[in-house]
């Protein structure tokens, strides 16, 4: 909410001037930005969607090292998919969260250090991306797999290029 330190709120009774008006809207704006929700939704379930893949494609390597990291990462996959599933729902239902939204942030609980955890998950998530681009693995998904691989790839970056346009909008 916009206090009497926001830019055209600055006098008392300025609560309804048109600048307060924007300020407090940008500030709605950049919280729904920073809510679980839309971060599960637009970052956390689209790695998942990666990883699993990933996962589905070196199994199709085949060879039995193949086949155990393979299932590693399906299992990372679907342990990530859960908790951000939960993650999601109880910033939904305005319920606190007790734990982090995947994996590697929940093991950065332990060295209370969550948020360098979340930053090698993005890490090897965009890694995988790679993997997946660089090796021609991507031109070997099935059917089912490609419209998947599209979706959280354009949920992605069309989520990241609203916030950046948003934040730069902000700045004039």
């Amino acid at each position: 909410m916009a206090d009497s330190n926001s830019p055209g709120c600055k006098q008392a009774g300025d609560g309804d001037a048109p600048a307060c008006r924007y300020a407090r809207e940008s500030d709605t704006i950049q919280r729904f930005f920073m809510r679980p929700f839309f971060l599960s939704l637009t970052i956390g379930v689209p790695f998942c969607i990666y990883k699993m893949i990933f996962g589905i494609s070196i199994l199709r390597a085949g060879g039995s090292l193949f086949a155990a990291v393979g299932s590693l990462i399906i299992l990372w996959a679907v342990a990530d998919l859960l908790m951000n599933s939960v993650y999601l729902a109880q910033d939904l239902l305005h319920i606190p969260t007790r734990y982090e939204c995947c994996t590697l942030a929940q093991a950065g609980r332990l060295f209370s250090r969550p948020m360098v955890f979340l930053a090698l998950d993005t890490l090897l998530s965009f890694s995988i991306i790679c993997v997946m681009l660089w090796s021609g693995w991507i031109a070997t998904l099935a059917p089912f797999e490609i419209p998947l691989w599209h979706a959280a790839t354009t949920l992605n970056l069309v989520s990241l290029s609203v916030v950046s346009l948003y934040n730069e909008i902000r700045k004039v």
